[in-house]
């Protein structure tokens, strides 16, 4: 096979023979040690693909908003980028962008590489699977997407595109997309989860209450910032921050990347830096919104306009592994235009008694009840974006049972291990497979699976070990760091389809940490037999262990 010089990883400090002779407890260590500090090890023409998609993204929304009679072309945006028709068109750009699969979740970084999206390609396909809130309802339930739900989707599309290239962009153009999203995060809570839903359609909404979109918009942006701060009061980020800056596009120096561990290489746990770090950036989503929030312009608005600019700079530059970039970059705009151009208008001004209930209910109880009760209610609506503190799986497949996946399910992608055979050989293939888990090993959660993995299975070495997010993206077409994607609920419709015998596929799935309680509950499930075994997993325990068991 020819080798792309330009599409090659960065090589593990050893070599693939050299690893695939030791156990698994020491091939984990290894993966470890090399991913504090090279990260997964990307080439640069990935983070290309990133700066490229970022680029298309910014230069479309300037060509939706030449449609808008209010606004005009990229020639003159410094006059109209502040309007907020313009923002407007930013957020149902957005929805668009994301409800496509263009944004978060795509490309090599989420394990998706050969085609580098999923979302539409799934989603507008009959046939494929699909998670509805309802499976055993009629017409809306059931696992596999009919043309009813393609409709749907088509028609979310429709909806989307005709209001971006209206002159004016009126209640008309924005209810339909209100109302189309939630009716097909019902019959699919992935498509409500890939469109961002927490943060644009509670946006979209307040647009529906013309006198009150400013001040609402504003505390859409704090609550997302508070919420994102609030979560990472925890004993997971601190080990978040380390991880991610492993991986950092930019900061590849080594010696600043060992300094993020205790005792790099032999421990490999958080340092004094990296809690520093971490605590810093909580601080900054507390406290700069609130300078923000209080202030009504001048020289301490813009002061405090440059540093949210320089601290979403920095995450969207560490291009992190779920990839939110877009996002990142509207929040900044959605700053400059919301408390910079129109510092005057007081967040809390709100009147209409159905906006300030759908901002309570969206931005206040759900992310409570979802913290509270982190099994009911996705990651994304609780606000927990950059914590550490999300649920996950695990996936064991005997022997080669995971070709079932490309033998018994429509879609589009195949497994990733054969998508990567597609560019490098077998060695390089497997690891950076298994980058994938020593990414979820470096973080606090991850260890849990040091006691896990031998409940699960009798010798992990006859098994091939996924990460669930790999499996999720292949089958869903879309992952985003939600471990309820590839919970029970898809691991019976895979079932369903290719018929494990007993053992033949384990999965451990862990739960996030409730607010004020010490564990994350667990359980090992069959996909045959259903679950084996559940129980809890003390987080301050964990905060003893490397990231690679002992044996």
């Amino acid at each position: 096979m020819k080798q792309l010089k330009f599409l090659q990883p960065q090589p593990t400090p050893f070599t693939y023979e050299e690893w695939k002779t030791q156990p698994f407890h020491e091939r984990l260590r290894m993966l470890c040690v090399a991913w504090a500090t090279q990260g997964y090890g990307s080439p640069s023409s990935i983070y290309v693909f990133y700066l490229l998609k970022i680029g298309f993204y910014a230069f479309m929304w300037g060509f939706f908003c030449s449609f808008n009679d209010a606004l005009g072309g990229w020639g003159t945006v410094e006059t109209w980028w502040f309007n907020v028709e313009a923002i407007q068109i930013a957020v149902i750009w957005s929805i668009l962008f994301e409800i496509l699969g263009l944004g978060c979740g795509s490309g090599a970084l989420t394990g998706r590489y050969m085609p580098p999206f999923g979302g539409f390609l799934y989603w507008l396909r009959p046939g494929t699977i699909k998670l509805p809130f309802f499976p055993k309802a009629p017409l809306i339930g059931g696992d596999t997407r009919n043309w009813l739900d393609v409709l749907l989707y088509l028609g979310l599309l429709v909806s989307l595109v005709r209001a971006l290239v209206a002159p004016e962009i009126t209640v008309e153009h924005v209810l339909p997309i209100v109302i189309l999203l939630p009716v097909l995060g019902v019959i699919d809570k992935t498509l409500y989860l890939a469109a961002r839903s927490e943060h644009y359609l509670i946006a979209l909404a307040c647009f529906l209450f013309p006198a009150d979109t400013l001040p609402a918009l504003k505390i859409v942006w704090l609550a997302i910032w508070w919420g994102a701060a609030t979560s990472k009061l925890n004993l997971h980020f601190p080990g978040v921050v380390n991880v991610m800056i492993s991986n950092h596009a930019v900061l590849r120096f080594k010696w600043l990347r060992k300094k993020l561990y205790k005792n790099y290489p032999n421990d490999l746990r958080p340092s004094t830096l990296s809690a520093v770090l971490a605590h810093l950036g909580t601080a900054t989503e507390y406290m700069f919104p609130l300078v923000l929030l209080m202030s009504t312009g001048g020289d301490v608005t813009t002061a405090t306009l440059i540093v949210m600019f320089c601290f979403h700079l920095y995450i969207t530059s560490s291009i992190p592994m779920g990839v939110p970039l877009e996002w990142n970059v509207i929040m900044v705009y959605g700053a400059f235009v919301l408390f910079g151009a129109n510092a005057d208008v007081w967040a809390f001004s709100v009147q209409d008694p159905i906006l300030i209930t759908i901002l309570a209910g969206s931005l206040l109880l759900l992310p409570i009840l979802g913290n509270l009760f982190p099994e009911r209610i996705s990651f994304l609506l609780s606000m927990r974006y950059y914590a550490g503190n999300w649920a996950y799986s695990a996936w064991l497949f005997k022997g080669d049972a995971e070709d079932k996946l490309d033998d018994h399910i429509k879609k589009v992608s195949q497994t990733v291990g054969k998508q990567l055979d597609g560019f490098y050989e077998k060695s390089v293939s497997e690891l950076l497979i298994s980058k994938v888990i020593a990414f979820r090993h470096m973080h606090l959660h991850g260890r849990a699976l040091h006691e896990l993995l031998p409940k699960a299975v009798d010798n992990i070495e006859d098994y091939t070990y996924r990460d669930g997010e790999l499996v999720a993206g292949v089958v869903l077409g879309w992952n985003f760091g939600d471990g309820h994607l590839h919970g029970t609920q898809l691991l019976s419709s895979i079932q369903e389809r290719c018929q494990f015998e007993s053992g033949e596929l384990r999965c451990v799935m862990v739960e996030s940490q409730p607010l004020f309680k010490p564990y994350m509950a667990w359980k090992i499930v069959d996909a045959k037999d259903g679950v084996i075994e559940t129980g809890r997993a003390n987080v301050k325990a964990l905060l003893d262990l490397q990231p690679w068991p002992t044996s």
